[in-house]
């Protein structure tokens, strides 16, 4: 029991990180037509956005340490530190979460800028065209990120006070041993509150009902006199923001390097297509549901019957449910049946 439920939870986690970049990315091909394969480099960039927000905040110069009364001794003391002490050292311990008030403009300006400078010109070419031109772009992205950035990993850490592990096998009436990782139970937390304030933001406000009418009949709305255009511009930039506020939390998971946009895109997309192309809660359902099957598959149990079925289970779960049902598990009649 104690091992299935650890797989459930890991199986949650991952599978939070992969429905949030499916929900960005379903909201781009649900309102403008627009398979975006830069969508994962959004991701990396709100991770990159995590590790500049900490490099700003511990900027530093040395100082004499005053531990130290034989020789003069120096260390390098952050600002923030020597201006406010003990809540400056606060500050920067919890750099990652308050990264997010960072993140949040830097990823709706940069969502605006890829909308209007380069998918627009794109709404009416065909899929493959739009993936070549947003591959292209998720590669000028990654090797701007790596020039700046450099090619190694740049490890985050998550707050002191939530660096162990929570003991959910006693919360539970189970074994004492049974531990996770809280920043992983927060990144779940964080992943479901994400999820359902933008379902919330669809359905309960007039925005979102408009751009919900538009999903489904773009050409009706726009005779109503709705600039249908500047909505779509709005939500491909919360569109970015999902994926860069999945990517600022998920930097003390996976330490943020240049390449990581590209490793989560392709599972991703194949959430989407599994999910349904064009359904939010088909990507939803789906990232969680491949998540733990991934999870799962990669048990030492599972691995030493069928070696390697981790690294290709959700492909093959892809192509079995694609066979039977080629919109999807929730996909919209017609989507990528033709």
């Amino acid at each position: 029991m104690d091992a299935i439920l650890i797989q459930i939870l890991n199986g949650l986690d991952k599978g939070g990180a992969y429905a949030l970049i499916a929900l960005g990315l379903t909201l781009a091909f649900g309102t403008l037509g627009v398979v975006n394969f830069a969508h994962g480099a959004l991701f990396m960039l709100g991770a990159f956005c995590a590790v500049t927000f900490q490099q700003v905040l511990t900027i530093s110069k040395k100082v004499k340490d005053p531990s130290i009364t034989f020789f003069d001794a120096y260390k390098e003391t952050p600002y923030l530190e020597i201006w406010w002490g003990d809540t400056g050292r606060a500050i920067i311990d919890y750099a990652v979460p308050l990264s997010i008030l960072f993140a949040i403009p830097v990823m709706l300006l940069i969502g605006v800028i890829m909308e209007r400078g380069l998918i627009k010109y794109f709404y009416k070419r065909t899929h493959a065209e739009q993936i070549l031109v947003t591959f292209g772009l998720a590669i000028v992205i990654q090797e701007i990120v790596r020039s700046f950035f450099g090619a190694n990993p740049l490890p985050q850490s998550a707050p002191a006070v939530v660096a162990g592990s929570a003991a959910i096998g006693s919360a539970l009436g189970l074994s004492d041993n049974l531990v996770y990782p809280w920043w992983r139970l927060i990144y779940l937390g964080f992943s479901l509150a994400v999820i359902f304030a933008v379902f919330a933001f669809l359905k309960y406000t007039t925005f979102g009902m408009v751009v919900r009418a538009g999903m489904a009949d773009r050409e009706t709305v726009s005779l109503l006199g709705i600039n249908v255009q500047k909505r779509f511009t709005i939500v491909f930039a919360l569109a970015a923001l999902v994926a860069g506020l999945a990517g600022v939390m998920y930097a003390p998971i996976l330490p943020p390097d240049y390449h990581m946009g590209m490793d989560f895109l392709v599972l991703s997309f194949v959430v989407v297509v599994v999910g349904g192309m064009g359904s939010l809660g088909g990507a939803v359902a789906a990232g969680f549901l491949l998540g733990i099957l991934q999870s799962f598959a990669s048990m030492n149990e599972i691995k030493s019957i069928i070696p390697g079925i981790d690294q290709i289970i959700i492909y093959l779960v892809a192509v079995v449910i694609l066979l039977v049902r080629p919109r999807g598990l929730m996909g919209r009649e017609g989507v990528m049946e033709d």
